[in-house]
């Protein structure tokens, strides 16, 4: 006769499952959506040609093309160029994550995360933190090609890491940007669409010329607007130039600009994934 004996009887227990906080649960979760996003990095040439390849061709255009019709007083056209166009890195860079919020909302993937025990939060914060990783590997790439032809910043270690924690802050701002966009579109193709808002508005500054030359009334706004701010900020620190009141204000309009457009980005999403 065969007896079944349950653990009790046998005289063991089964061990209770230790309880986690929510706070681990959450960044469990967040853990796993930035993974998920990041090998979409790694399997997808596109993005790749975007995060690597773009820097560089833009980097080579600008300054053998045009960098020979810019004289600057006291600085080399190259020292001006690379921060500017880092900026305009992450605006092309953001323009694939505005995509691939969009496309999760509508290809059902949203509805299939809302039926596991995980924070809604989650699939944000994957696309924001892999985009600024993105970012962060043209901003690497850019700085080595410019070195390799010609790109001689006098900033010191300090002023280095003052230039990219204000890069990171503005790229965190531009993808949580590129997040809310990717969340009021509606398809995927006016999601591309909306997306070409983050690559353009970098082209209205400092970026790529001083803006003395500019038309008065254009000079005004382009000057005071928050992303020229920025880029004469990095581009003080990365120079070792007197930053003067650049560096606070580049923080005084990102740091408001990236939490609201996180607060506004989870509520549009919720509201979206709810309905």
């Amino acid at each position: 006769m065969t007896q079944t004996l349950s653990r009790e009887t046998e005289g063991t227990q089964i061990p209770a499952t230790p309880a986690r906080s929510a706070l681990s649960l959450a960044v469990s979760d967040y853990r796993v959506l930035i993974g998920r996003n990041i090998k979409h990095i790694t399997r997808n040439p596109e993005m790749l040609i975007q995060a690597v390849s773009l820097p560089i061709v833009l980097l080579l255009l600008f300054r053998f093309m045009f960098g020979g019709a810019i004289n600057l007083p006291g600085m080399n056209y190259i020292d001006y160029l690379i921060p500017g166009l880092i900026v305009i890195s992450v605006g092309f860079n953001s323009t694939s994550t505005v995509v691939g919020v969009s496309a999760d909302l509508t290809n059902g993937l949203v509805e299939r995360f809302r039926s596991m025990p995980m924070a809604g939060s989650a699939v944000l914060v994957g696309h924001v933190v892999s985009g600024v990783l993105r970012s962060m590997l043209s901003l690497v790439v850019m700085v080595a090609v410019g070195l390799a032809i010609g790109f001689r910043p006098g900033g010191g270690v300090l002023g280095w890491l003052g230039a990219v924690g204000l890069l990171v802050l503005f790229a965190t701002g531009v993808f949580w940007l590129a997040t809310l966009l990717g969340s009021i579109a509606k398809t995927v193709e006016g999601a591309s669409g909306l997306g070409m808002i983050l690559v353009f508005v970098p082209y209205a500054t400092s970026a790529l010329v001083p803006t003395a030359s500019m038309p008065s009334v254009l000079r005004v706004i382009v000057d005071n607007q928050p992303v020229t701010v920025l880029i004469d900020a990095a581009r003080h620190l990365m120079n070792g130039s007197a930053l003067g009141a650049t560096g606070w204000l580049a923080l005084a309009w990102w740091i408001p600009i990236t939490v609201l457009a996180a607060v506004l980005t989870v509520r549009k999403f919720h509201q979206r994934a709810t309905v």
